[in-house]
């Protein structure tokens, strides 16, 4: 079989091919590699063409992949967010796309003094897709930088059925928070109200110990999925003050939580839990087969786990956990090495997962 591949710059091209692919997020969509652009990173959209029978001309697309090139303190590196994208699931149609999209990579990297590759792909953890990787000379990367571990919903119930199927403490207290006097869910399309998500965001950061996204990258971010009407943000307030927020990207036929924040300064008033319930509404509305609660702490070995319970994830784990739906996980993220400089990166980014207990 002959292969092709060439840069995608159709728009069209590229999300009606992603349609048709079963695992995905936006982290690959066309408006994702348009943010990264805004952020002043260098992209390419790629696509492997495949001949579709011997004598044939016709060709089919059967694999995308958004690559951008990361300008780092510690080195520069190419990366695939979520990727690469793949028709069909089959191992040797897997193999075969990294092989070809590894070469065109390399020839990249070379031009941009890449020192490695990293690859976060959304195939799922098992034995042959980490046999595919290793048998090329990928290993595993000290760290990931979007989720391994996601928390999914389907959404393909009516929202009563949604409801029982939910911990019967979040239950309860989406339903309290419907008769208590004073809270307000506010769903915003005003590029200022992304400042006073930054605000909470920021209090969130303080008390959870994570590295913030600037108010630059959230406002880009916005301005990115604004146009597709594909970005909301979610205010929730009590007594007229914002206590609680979220950033929601709807792409495709997926709702995504993407980022949260809260105050502490009412704790038992549930307003966090009406604002993601109105958010699991809208992704229905948008006739969304799947909410995607984005990461969570590892759970293998129970919620009620030494481990589970030390991590600084778990609490945020167990809110998204209490409305119903499971857990996915993913190939861990996997790192190409090009040049002895990787091994710098590889340490600086070991000792920050060690520190934050990652």
């Amino acid at each position: 079989m002959d292969f092709r591949i060439e840069e995608i710059r159709n728009k069209r091209i590229w999300e009606d091919f992603l349609r048709n692919v079963k695992e995905k997020s936006f982290l690959q969509s066309f408006n994702w590699g348009e943010f990264n652009k805004m952020m002043g990173d260098k992209i390419w959209r790629i696509g492997i063409y495949k001949q579709q029978a011997t004598g044939s001309r016709q060709q089919e697309l059967i694999s995308t992949a958004l690559v951008i090139k990361i300008t780092a303190k510690r080195g520069v590196f190419l990366f695939l967010p979520h990727g690469p994208n793949i028709k069909r699931q089959e191992t040797n149609d897997r193999q075969q796309v990294l092989i070809l999209l590894l070469e065109e990579l390399k020839k990249i990297a070379k031009t941009e003094k890449a020192s490695f590759i990293r690859i976060a792909p959304l195939w799922e953890r098992n034995i042959k897709n980490i046999e595919i990787f290793k048998e090329l000379g990928f290993r595993e990367a000290p760290i990931h930088i979007h989720p391994e571990l996601t928390w999914e919903l389907d959404l393909n119930i009516s929202e009563e059925e949604l409801l029982k199927k939910m911990r019967k403490t979040t239950r309860y207290l989406i339903k309290r928070a419907k008769k208590e006097k004073g809270i307000e869910i506010i769903k915003s399309k005003d590029i200022k109200d992304i400042e006073e998500f930054n605000k909470l965001y920021r209090v969130t950061k303080k008390r959870h110990q994570f590295v913030p996204f600037s108010l630059n990258y959230l406002k880009n971010e916005f301005l990115s999925f604004l146009p597709d009407n594909e970005i909301f943000i979610f205010l929730g307030k009590y007594k007229n003050e914002i206590v609680s927020s979220g950033i929601f990207i709807f792409w495709q036929d997926i709702g995504f939580y993407h980022h949260g924040a809260s105050s502490l300064k009412y704790p038992k008033i549930p307003v966090s839990y009406l604002l993601l319930w109105e958010a699991i509404k809208e992704a229905k509305k948008r006739e969304c087969k799947k909410f995607n609660f984005w990461g969570i702490a590892p759970i293998s070995d129970g919620v009620n786990s030494p481990s589970f319970k030390k991590h600084p994830w778990a609490g945020l784990t167990l809110f998204k956990m209490g409305f119903g739906g499971g857990s996915k996980e993913y190939m861990k993220t996997q790192d190409f090495i090009l040049s002895k400089r990787y091994w710098m990166s590889f340490f600086i980014e070991k000792l920050r997962r060690i520190k934050r207990s990652l």
